[in-house]
């Protein structure tokens, strides 16, 4: 009797356990560099509110406190045309609506989703870090916000997690 007790307390463990990490959610990271993601996208997004596309050559410029080494703003417009990304400006002009991540993910049109649904969160995807051109893990904060002209707009950044 006390075997299959203890057999059963063990169980219940491993699977509150499994189940309870399952129950965090992951689309609401709380550490420093969460928290400093969501402050940069929010003041991103106040400033396009407020001065609009002339809010974007300020994302450009490097060592600023929208563009870093370690992170930086980029802006799409809620169709899926990049407006702004500083480490590749190739792409910006270029609508990627059904660009596909290294892992299948319709990136940009996940970026639409959670604007659209949730006016803001988080998306997980693969992106290579500035520099580079192997896709690292990458985890963004996506904000839905409008030109002063009224068209909409995704402003994100994001954290390599990898």
């Amino acid at each position: 009797m006390k075997l299959r007790t203890s057999t059963s307390v063990a169980a219940l463990v491993a699977i509150t356990c499994l189940f309870g990490s399952v129950a965090i959610p992951a689309e609401k990271p709380q550490d420093n560099d969460a928290k400093q993601i969501i402050a940069l996208v929010n003041s991103a997004a106040a400033l396009i509110e407020s001065k609009g596309n002339e809010a974007f050559p300020e994302f450009k410029k490097k060592n600023s406190k929208w563009y870093t080494d370690k992170t930086y703003v980029f802006v799409d417009d809620i169709k899926g045309t990049v407006l702004v990304n500083p480490p590749s400006p190739q792409i910006e002009g270029k609508n990627l609506l059904d660009f596909k991540d290294a892992k299948g993910k319709l990136l940009i049109r996940e970026f639409i989703k959670v604007a659209e649904s949730k006016g803001s969160g988080w998306v997980d995807y693969w992106w290579p870090k500035p520099g580079e051109d192997r896709p690292a893990k990458k985890r963004s904060y996506i904000k839905r916000a409008k030109l002063p002209n009224g068209t909409a707009v995704i402003v994100g950044a994001g954290i390599y997690t990898d």
